[in-house]
């Protein structure tokens, strides 16, 4: 499959997981999260599913499209370790939903994130909340889930918050 193939794919298997899962948590209050904005198309598509008030993205560094850029006030910028610890400490109540795009491109960089994120993404997220993720994180906190939607498989990972 070509590099154009396989991105093309990856996009569509966002979209649909995202739309599904605007669906499963219609009508729950509360925050929904974006870790990874990157360019901020998922940003953008959530906000589309969302009350635009309710998502906040993280990221290392904003370099977003300037059309996909969440305000400032809903832009937590800085090392995951840091700012997704803070901020679950800040917002103890947890997210509805995660999504959680953060895969490195390296594997050996991948595995050590995956460690660092399968300790983080459970504080952040509310009782019975939903991760999705590109990487297969680990957590005693976490309930794998068959994917609702037809995805090629390790494309993403579904969660539940015990």
């Amino acid at each position: 499959m070509s590099r154009l193939d396989s991105f093309i794919r990856r996009l569509q298997a966002q979209r649909d997981i995202l739309n599904w899962a605007a669906e499963a948590v219609a009508g729950q209050a509360g925050t929904v999260l974006e870790i990874g904005l990157g360019n901020g198309r998922t940003y953008d598509h959530l906000c589309s599913r969302f009350d635009r008030e309710r998502i906040y993205a993280f990221d290392r560094a904003n370099n977003a499209n300037p059309r996909s850029q969440p305000p400032a006030e809903r832009l937590v910028l800085g090392e995951f370790s840091v700012t997704l610890s803070a901020f679950a400490k800040a917002h103890p109540d947890g997210a509805v939903l995660v999504h959680s795009d953060v895969g490195l491109g390296d594997p050996d960089a991948n595995a050590r994130q995956v460690i660092m994120m399968g300790q983080l993404l459970p504080s952040l997220l509310a009782p019975g909340g939903l991760l999705l993720s590109d990487q297969n994180v680990s957590s005693p906190d976490l309930l794998p889930q068959p994917l609702p939607v037809p995805i090629p498989p390790d494309r993403y990972f579904v969660y539940i918050r015990r």
